[in-house]
């Protein structure tokens, strides 16, 4: 694989719930997560004294970040909205050359900042809230 823009790892949200998915504007960096327990099921037995785990056991979880300008009034408002309604609508991120990652999300922080020089920023964090779905690009 050759070396992609990260501007084209995009964070997407369902506006409204009818499916179709408009990108959260003015994100500057964005960043995704997978994550997986383990549950260690090591006992005497075990050969060498080697930890042992238990395959396709424990709770997967996904986490997404993105940071970035104030832009597009309406995605703005449809995050602050699903934060403070506690709404855990479909996310989808678009990952270049890899593959569109999908499901519910819950935005577990948002931080707005700014300085009296420069432009209003924001970050916001979302943690998965049910299966995520993967599709690998042909």
């Amino acid at each position: 694989m050759v070396a992609q823009n990260g501007k084209d790892l995009l964070i997407k949200i369902d506006m409204t719930g009818d499916g179709l998915f408009e990108t959260a504007a003015g994100l500057r960096a964005t960043r995704i997560n997978f994550n997986a327990e383990t549950v260690d099921v090591t006992s005497l037995d075990s050969t060498g004294g080697w930890r042992e785990v238990l395959g396709g056991a424990g709770v997967k979880t996904a986490s997404i970040s993105g940071s970035g300008v104030f832009k597009d009034e309406s995605t703005d408002e449809r995050v602050r909205e699903i934060f403070f309604d506690g709404e855990t609508p479909d996310f989808q991120v678009i990952v270049p050359d890899f593959g569109t990652i999908e499901g519910p999300f819950l935005v577990s922080s948002i931080e707005y900042s700014g300085a009296h020089n420069g432009e209003a920023t924001y970050e916001m964090s979302l943690t998965s809230a049910g299966e995520i779905t993967f599709v690998a690009f042909p």
